[in-house]
């Protein structure tokens, strides 16, 4: 890859596989400031979250499907999840300059509200954090593969320089979230909107005389009526930018669990 340490090193996953076409959209945003070092699935990981390949062995291959991105794009292919491509890209691609930005996106489909816990490029995101480099998801609430994602250039590329320019608080990864429009209302900070996933399984019966099962589901908004959340956002045309953190202590429930300890007959 021909670098130039004038330049930002930008390592760009997904969970939607390196031929995406939001991943494209991403690349293409950046290449023309950053060096962009792509490592994907060589597949769909939709709903991988965290997970990381412990018992699997992993394949890394060289792709050419961006040659026409430039010299400043260079991709790979990752036979495991989008953690795992986050993992072996620091390790055996980046060994000798860090990444200054790890991103996962742009995603074909909002991972919004809960989603956020079961997102593959939240996953990319929250790996990154893992490793202390500032680290942010892209998703669109087009599920459309092939949709028209260029109005979200000026968007990305102005969060993108401000995190490159200001950095974010340690363990403090961004959930950024697009709703399926070409013009928006603006950008919102938001918190993460209290929702649940119902209906989640369809039983079908087999012919050959076995039950089977799909993993569907309908989301249901269980807080409509606030104004202040991601969900709200979307539905109302902005850009919801949500800041997710590492460290998942209820710090709120502390003292209330050390009196509770404290009573406890043993």
């Amino acid at each position: 890859m021909n670098t130039t340490q004038q330049r930002p090193l930008v390592l760009i996953s997904n969970d939607d596989g390196y031929h995406a076409n939001g991943l494209r959209y991403l690349a293409d945003f950046l290449r023309d400031e950053a060096d962009v070092l792509i490592c994907a699935p060589d597949g769909g990981r939709s709903g991988f979250s965290r997970a990381f390949s412990a018992v699997t062995p992993l394949t890394l291959r060289r792709r050419k499907n961006m040659d026409d991105l430039g010299e400043h794009v260079e991709v790979w292919s990752c036979s495991g999840t989008p953690v795992d491509c986050v993992k072996i890209a620091l390790d055996q691609l980046t060994p000798d300059r860090r990444p200054d930005l790890i991103l996962g996106g742009i995603n074909h489909g909002d991972n919004s509200t809960v989603n956020n816990h079961y997102s593959g490029t939240m996953g990319v995101a929250v790996e990154g954090c893992l490793k202390y480099i500032p680290s942010i998801a892209f998703s669109t609430c087009y599920y459309d593969p092939k949709a028209d994602l260029e109005p979200l250039r000026p968007y990305v590329r102005a969060i993108v320089r401000k995190v490159l320019k200001e950095g974010l608080p340690k363990g403090t990864c961004l959930n950024v979230n697009f709703p399926a429009r070409q013009e928006f209302e603006g950008i919102k900070a938001c918190r993460m909107t209290w929702g649940s996933w119902i209906n989640e399984i369809d039983k079908r019966h087999h012919q050959r005389g076995y039950d089977y099962y799909w993993m569907v589901g309908n989301y249901r908004n269980d807080e409509p009526e606030a104004e202040d959340t991601d969900q709200w956002a979307l539905s109302h045309g902005f850009v919801a930018i949500t800041p997710t953190k590492i460290d998942v202590t209820a710090y709120d429930y502390m003292a209330s669990l050390e009196t509770q300890i404290a009573s406890l007959d043993l």
